[in-house]
């Protein structure tokens, strides 16, 4: 599926950072960390602070059946397996402080590998197209497309459910109901702990492909909700539907912003122990400038099997005048700060604000 990050925030001119993404469901924000930095620093996206949403502690179980842990890894192979293979097509709407936003997306899986599309329908127009690790975001306002080849631990735009995040939620049936005219299975997951939001979600009864997903908070508010309104499963693939556009950009300014992998500790960085469950799961260099020039942004991604979040890291001397700032929007909440006098720190996550503090208070420059 392909993350709908860049969906949310093409819809609200207040939000922290640009994202890009298309999706099925949660996959709303992979993505969307993936390309936060990038497009920050290409001034396609403006920064405005906003209030921070306060700390809460985290609740306990709001009703269901408790599922035993042999239930909970059924459940989570079946969805991580429909979010790769099946074909659908779709209107994904998705909500969050008040403002709706839509777009037609598709996922198609061949022998070439797997094709995603997501067209916003409101909002500042754009349209993500995505071959296995190349993905092209375009701008047609602007005939402006990025064009990125990324690393494959950094590449996918779809965010699956992984087996081992089971450790980290407890996970409850909270019966039937219906999305898009489809019947679903309602699982509610809870953190064990207050460093991550919960979530409810609608699984299709017949292919456990992600229908609908609400992100909660500690009083168990609706942070912000995806789900389809309309929906086809099982279609046949359409392969060129992605790849047509991806190639026909005569005319488009084309920005390539290079990725090279890269190793922490020979980056001269170390991370303290880092919040439970939490695993660093790709590392890589980033620039706008195909020469090299501002290749000075390190990407860190992390994930627990369900949640994300990403660390930029960029040398402080040569930028604007910065203030730290920390906002949100939805669930993904955004931390802007100095480290030391010599580095810039952006944390961007679908997590408490008070959990992107732990990450950046583990990251430790080596002398």
């Amino acid at each position: 599926m392909i993350a709908l990050g860049r969906l949310r925030r093409s819809r609200h001119r207040r939000a922290p950072c640009a994202r890009a993404g298309v999706a099925g469901w949660l996959a709303v924000r992979a993505a969307a960390l993936q390309l936060a930095a990038v497009l920050l620093a290409a001034g396609l996206a403006a920064w405005q602070p906003v209030q921070a949403a306060p700390d809460a502690p985290q609740r306990a179980g709001q009703g269901g059946r408790p599922l035993g842990d042999a239930e909970v890894r059924r459940w989570f192979a079946r969805i991580h397996v429909a979010a790769q293979q099946l074909n659908y097509q779709g209107t994904l709407v998705f909500s969050a402080d008040g403002v709706l936003s839509s777009a037609q997306v598709a996922h198609f899986h061949t022998a070439a590998g797997s094709f995603e599309r997501l067209e916003v329908l409101d909002g500042r127009m754009q349209r993500i197209y995505r071959h296995n690790d190349q993905v092209a975001t375009l701008w047609p306002a602007r005939r402006v497309a990025l064009i990125e080849q990324r690393d494959s631990r950094l590449a996918s735009l779809r965010q699956v459910l992984d087996p081992r995040a089971r450790e980290f939620y407890r996970v409850y049936d909270q019966g039937g109901g219906l999305v898009a005219g489809r019947e679903a299975t309602v699982l509610r997951l809870d953190p064990a702990d207050a460093l991550r939001f919960a979530r409810r979600l609608w699984v299709d009864a017949r292919t456990a492909l992600v229908l609908r997903t609400d992100v909660l908070d500690a009083a168990d508010r609706v942070l912000e909700s995806s789900a389809f309104s309309q929906v086809e499963i099982g279609v046949k693939p359409r392969p060129q539907s992605v790849l047509q556009p991806m190639r026909q950009l005569d005319g488009w300014r084309r920005v390539r912003p290079r990725q090279t992998a890269a190793h922490l500790a020979q980056e001269g960085w170390t991370l303290a122990p880092l919040a439970a469950g939490f695993e660093l799961t790709g590392c890589a260099r980033r620039s706008l400038d195909p020469a090299g020039a501002d290749a000075a942004v390190l990407q860190l991604a992390f994930s627990d099997g369900i949640t994300h979040v990403s660390l930029f890291i960029e040398p402080a001397s040569g930028q604007r005048a910065r203030q730290p700032m920390q906002g949100h929007s939805g669930a993904t909440h955004t931390l802007m700060q100095p480290h030391g006098a010599d580095w810039w720190i952006t944390a961007v996550g679908d997590v408490p604000a008070a959990t992107l503090r732990q990450f950046v208070q583990a990251l430790q420059r080596r002398d």
